[in-house]
């Protein structure tokens, strides 16, 4: 990548901007809402597209109302001007990027007390919310274009990077500012956060509670209204409505509740810009006495975070991102910076907030894990794949959990296929990588009629590991078993499973099996007897071991095995 280029994410597509026609910019406060009107004016006149950012700190430019930090040297704006983009896919991140070290800027005893300052202000009525934001620095000497291809391969919705020279933007915004369509505009705040569980059941039943939770619905509403009054402004007169509301969408990290607002409107960037900018779901309620008092508590400029990033097209037609999971890298300083924060109410703790706010910063140090979803199953004569549904459902649940594209047909279809030149029993492995491509591999299968030997883990498993609960080809985290097999258990001393198959233990003359909140996969030959009543679920500990008159290893290709612990 080049000085003056840009990749945005547009939809479903990579857009790339290269070659400007010219690259306007501007770092005075009263040269912002002109120099809008003009990047217009140029954007259809000539069929151009112009693709650039203005910072938060660009505010008073369209309100001299709305009070903020000043900023020396960085543009309040900047745009290129360009042809037609090109739509490219992005190569995959560099695998030995050098994970950076982040450091708060705002000690926690200051980020304590701005938050005490916040509730007073709430209580004597100046603000019902303050998006109260702190900083991240890193030292920076790697690869900016690395850096981006990392932090947005699995977050992306209004990605973006930004080479301006000194600067450069990197931004895996999941944000929709606004969307204009020739008169219909569109914008998508986002209030609410709550970490993802370890399943697909966990995700569901966080989703239910942060689509219920009176706080989460409070803010996000106080966010909805203050957006469709900044709509209100230059919409057609009873056109803003809400199609939806409190809708949960899921993130690699975190779920997050947005909803959408829609309107009707004939106005200029320059006049949307007047009107909505900054996006309320960034600075709280009311807009302008927030402000005043963000730029109070506030020590440094937010810059691009929490400003906007987007993309102006001919025929009316652009879309805005609001600038957060947003890194700011300055070549001169050889630094790099990240702001992170969230909506401050009455009942807030800065403890939660701290924690909310480093969760948001994730994505700056969270890997993708390279791996495949895996299945086997066992093939006979007599009754095909055995448990064949449990095993379909399965795997599209895990895929499901982690975006793999995934499906249940063409597996099906693979699965038949192959099954068609079997005669004897065939142990069936499946392995489905993250683009939905299928590898299916049969192999003999002759059952061992003895007992397994197994021994006692030495260390216990992470009971929130989310590799626990989903069958995959990441297994460095079981230990290797100096017998047939390894009993693992947890750090609350809770046993869990084997290596490669579920445990059930005879207690008092009943069979027991953990259950899955303990940290265990949910085997299909598990949930089979679970269901038909042959086995019920129990927590066992580890010092009940003893009392265990049987051992049982199980899974749905051996079946039942005869444990004996070493």
């Amino acid at each position: 990548m080049k000085r003056d280029e840009i990749i945005l994410r547009n939809g479903g597509e990579w857009l790339h901007f290269s070659e400007p026609h010219r690259v306007i910019s501007t770092d005075k406060i009263w040269n912002v809402g002109e120099t809008l009107l003009e990047i217009e004016r140029l954007v259809n006149e000539n069929q151009w597209h112009a693709a650039g950012f203005v910072s938060y700190e660009a505010a008073p430019a369209f309100d001299n109302a709305l009070h903020v930090v000043e900023t020396d040297g960085f543009p309040l704006l900047w745009f290129g001007l360009y042809d037609l983009p090109r739509t490219v896919k992005l190569p995959a991140p560099a695998k030995d990027f050098t994970e950076l070290k982040w450091n708060p800027t705002t000690e926690r005893g200051v980020y304590n007390a701005a938050i005490e300052k916040v509730k007073d202000h709430i209580a004597s009525g100046k603000t019902y919310q303050v998006n109260y934001t702190m900083r991240l620095q890193a030292d920076f000497s790697e690869d900016t274009w690395d850096f981006f291809l990392f932090m947005a391969q699995t977050q992306n919705k209004y990605a973006a990077y930004i080479d301006t020279g000194r600067h450069v933007i990197c931004s895996a915004s999941p944000e929709l500012f606004f969307d204009l369509d020739g008169e219909t505009l569109t914008g998508r705040p986002m209030k609410g956060t709550v970490k993802r569980g370890r399943t697909t059941q966990e995700d569901e039943e966080l989703a239910d509670w942060l689509h219920h939770s009176i706080k989460n619905r409070a803010e996000n509403v106080m966010i909805v209204d203050m957006i469709r009054n900044d709509f209100g402004r230059i919409a057609k007169i009873g056109s803003v409505h809400v199609p939806e509301l409190f809708t949960v969408e899921k993130y690699p990290t975190l779920l997050q509740m947005t909803s959408t607002v829609k309107a009707k409107t004939k106005a200029s960037l320059a006049e949307l810009f007047a009107a909505l900018f900054p996006c309320a779901s960034i600075t709280g309620a009311p807009k302008v006495s927030t402000m005043n008092i963000i730029s109070e508590l506030e020590t440094t400029p937010r810059k691009i975070y929490t400003g906007s990033i987007g993309h102006i097209a001919p025929n009316r037609k652009a879309r805005f991102n609001v600038a957060i999971r947003t890194a700011l890298i300055d070549r001169e300083q050889n630094k790099a910076e990240y702001g992170v924060g969230g909506g401050i109410v009455w009942d807030s703790t800065s403890a939660d907030e701290y924690s909310e706010a480093l969760l948001k910063a994730q994505v700056l140090t969270q890997r993708p894990q390279s791996f495949s979803l895996l299945e086997t199953l066992l093939w006979t004569p007599e009754e095909g794949y055995f448990l064949l549904e449990k095993h379909l459902a399965r795997v599209a649940d895990s895929a499901e959990f982690f975006d793999f594209e995934f499906s249940t047909n063409k597996l099906e279809t693979h699965l038949a296929q192959i099954a068609s030149g079997f005669t004897s029993p065939q142990r069936i492995r499946v392995l489905v990588n993250r683009s939905g491509e299928i590898s299916v591999e049969a192999k003999d299968f002759h059952p061992q009629k003895r007992a397994f030997k197994a021994q006692l883990a030495e260390k216990p498993m992470d009971s929130h590991n989310i590799f626990l609960f989903h069958k995959t080809t990441k297994r460095e985290m079981y230990p290797s078993p100096v017998l047939d097999d390894i009993l693992l258990y947890n750090e609350k001393d809770e046993l869990t499973e084997f290596t490669i198959g579920n445990l059930v233990v005879e207690m008092d003359g009943q069979l027991f099996t953990p259950p899955i909140s303990c940290g265990l996969l949910a085997g299909t030959f598990r949930a089979y007897l679970l269901e038909t009543g042959k086995i019920r679920e129990r927590i066992i500990l580890k010092s009940e071991l003893p009392d265990c008159t049987k051992i049982f290893l199980i899974n749905s290709v051996r079946g039942w095995v005869d444990v004996e612990m070493g």
